[in-house]
């Protein structure tokens, strides 16, 4: 199993349940470095900024999931290989849940949305687009069908997705009244930056 050290490094699973009264049925709210998987009829609920989230379900089955992340730290002054290391880290952990609820590799289907230009990064290339092509080459390269994305941009994304159906609705936050958004996720970014990711990370 992969594992990281036990600090605000680790994406955990969402601490928020709730009874969404517009859709009429149990919701899970995620944050960044969030996910939830279920196999009951319900909603996931998160709001993207420059992370990117990956909604995965077994066509079959009809168990799935969602995340919420974005790779860490600068590549030009860390390297590739370290920030991917925790995005396949965050895929991972997603997929192994999911297959211990019963799901299967050949029957996972994927939507994937995110990646904003609301975090400007470190080098030539935004926050928002190194997550965005790193969840579109990762599940590329895993074999994992995308059957939808929305992906870039300018604007904050609100998604709810029910993993029982793959449906999916996306609100563009155009008008945002406040920086609680942005706030999130320069806090998350800082909980990846100060955190090591060399020898935190075990791949299996």
């Amino acid at each position: 199993m992969s594992k990281l050290d036990e600090d605000g490094y680790t994406p955990h699973i969402s601490p928020t349940i709730y009874y969404d009264r517009t859709h009429d049925i149990e919701a899970a709210k995620i944050l960044p470095g969030e996910y939830y998987v279920t196999q009951r009829d319900m909603v996931i609920v998160t709001v993207l900024g420059s992370c990117v989230s990956a909604c995965i379900r077994d066509r079959k089955a009809g168990v799935g999931g969602m995340n919420h992340f974005m790779l860490p730290g600068d590549e030009a002054a860390e390297g590739v290989s370290q920030s991917a290391r925790y995005g396949a880290f965050a895929m991972e952990l997603l997929i192994n849940k999911l297959i211990g609820l019963g799901a299967e590799r050949p029957n996972l289907e994927a939507k994937v949305f995110g990646g904003g230009l609301v975090l400007r990064g470190f080098t030539t290339t935004t926050v928002g687009e190194r997550n965005a092509e790193f969840v579109m080459r990762y599940l590329n390269t895993e074999g994992i069908r995308v059957l939808a994305s929305d992906l870039l941009d300018i604007y904050p994304r609100k998604v709810y997705y029910f993993p029982k159906t793959g449906r999916v609705l996306l609100k563009k936050l155009r008008s945002v009244h406040n920086n609680t958004i942005v706030d999130r996720e320069r806090e998350y970014e800082h909980r990846l930056r100060v955190t090591r990711i060399e020898g935190d990370v075990e791949l299996f």
